[in-house]
């Protein structure tokens, strides 16, 4: 029999019975932060990186699967949006893409502003796009709740995107090209939002699905747009 450190339960086998704790607990040292960082980004199940890569196969079936309970295979979807888009702001403030000649005043400090907190706007707009997605799509059956869920791997897949293209901007940063970058980052957005959106709602008819995501993308829009407007205006630019 063995004990367990955590809880002290008796038990016998590789795992305790009553919390799940494995039986060996190593001391930590270099080998045991290597293993967590392993097993948390790196491992091929639970980790980041098989999440993300299941995102950009079967996104929706993906999602719905996980909703429906298959989740042991996957890395939180919550705590993988904050990483991602510490990861996001993180390489945006390190290539100083706020500062752009190309933006006028108040454009630009209003994006500065936003990118500045940007791991505060990712997070706290999800439910926004949550809300529009549940008035929109009501009818499918699922609540509020998985609809965070949903539009939290939505989210981690297109942060992904949106990395990948930052070395990109910081080359276009002071050029009309960057523009034209960015207005193609929106259209792989929806690109994206759609082709998840297609596979999630298996049931309902493309056409459907599209003109629904299409009137939830632009409520999402003008709900965050004016919510970060407000917030920005009430506390100002400092």
């Amino acid at each position: 029999m063995i004990k367990c450190k955590n809880c002290g339960n008796l038990f016998e086998g590789k795992y305790c019975n009553q919390c799940g704790q494995s039986a060996k607990t190593k001391r930590i040292n270099y080998e045991f932060l290597w293993e967590d960082i392993q097993h948390g980004l790196l491992h091929y199940d639970k980790g980041i990186s098989y999440s993300l890569k299941k995102l950009f196969e079967k996104p929706g079936y993906i999602i719905e699967d996980y909703i429906e309970g298959k989740r042991i295979n996957h890395f939180r979807p919550i705590s993988m949006v904050i990483i991602m888009a510490t990861i996001y702001a993180l390489i945006y403030h390190l290539l100083d893409l706020n500062h752009r000649t190309a933006l006028d005043d108040s454009s630009g400090l209003l994006l500065e502003k936003v990118f500045e907190h940007y791991y505060w706007f990712v997070v706290s707009t999800i439910p926004i796009y949550a809300l529009t997605t549940f008035m929109v799509f009501k009818k499918t059956g699922y609540n509020f709740y998985e609809f965070i869920i949903f539009e939290a791997f939505k989210t981690s897949q297109r942060l992904l995107v949106h990395i990948l293209f930052l070395p990109i901007l910081y080359f276009l940063k002071d050029k009309s090209g960057f523009n034209t970058i960015s207005n193609l980052l929106l259209i792989i957005d929806f690109i994206l939002i759609f082709w998840t959106n297609k596979q999630f709602f298996n049931q309902m008819p493309s056409k459907k699905v599209l003109l629904k995501s299409v009137l939830s993308y632009l409520l999402y829009l003008v709900f965050a747009i004016v919510s970060v407007s407000l917030i920005i205006f009430a506390f100002g630019y400092d």
